[in-house]
């Protein structure tokens, strides 16, 4: 039996065939600062990075403040000590640290010329400050609870996507306190 197919429906069976021939069309790939700020933002820089205030539900990231790092203002009283098996206690900020390698503040990543470490990193150097856990690429360690050890594993491009945002964000002049090394044993 033989059947044939009316004129009007030959166009729509015509289109259909060649739509299913062409290749899917792939979304454009993101710039580098699309692609910073999702690395950036999933990967919880804001966590230590952004202070955090007391909003409507509880501690909440300052977005006013992205990524500034430790507010200079805020005075903090000595570290709690903390007793093994625990290991190290944070500010409500989320911005101050402190466990056996002393206290760390985390660093203002915005590119402000003068306080902001991103705005005294050229690109080469911020890749080696992820690689090798120096601050500035060269300088002292880079400390807890940075995890610059699994940062160090992004490749090439996505480090360089990171720090194509950080340079992206504005600039805020936030003087981030140093590390304070531990308390000599028995003091």
């Amino acid at each position: 039996m033989t059947r044939t197919v009316s004129a009007a429906i030959l166009p729509a069976i015509l289109l259909a065939s060649v739509a299913c021939q062409q290749a899917p069309q792939q979304a454009a790939a993101p710039s580098p600062v699309e692609r910073g700020k999702y690395i950036v933002t999933t990967g919880g820089c804001n966590d230590c990075h952004t202070p955090w205030k007391l909003g409507e539900r509880g501690p909440e990231p300052d977005m006013t403040r992205l990524l500034s790092g430790h507010p200079q203002g805020m005075a903090l009283p000595p570290a709690p000590a903390v007793q093994p098996p625990w290991g190290l206690t944070a500010a409500l900020s989320m911005t101050a640290w402190a466990g056996p390698w002393g206290v760390s503040y985390t660093a203002n990543l915005t590119p402000d010329p003068e306080t902001g470490v991103i705005g005294a990193m050229s690109e080469a150097s911020f890749i080696q400050a992820m690689r090798t856990g120096k601050h500035l690429g060269a300088g002292r360690d880079i400390v807890p609870p940075m995890p610059w050890q699994w940062l160090g594993k992004m490749t090439d491009d996505d480090l360089k996507a990171i720090y194509a945002y950080l340079k992206s964000i504005p600039p805020i002049k936030n003087k981030v306190p140093d590390p304070v090394p531990p308390a000599p044993a028995g003091k």
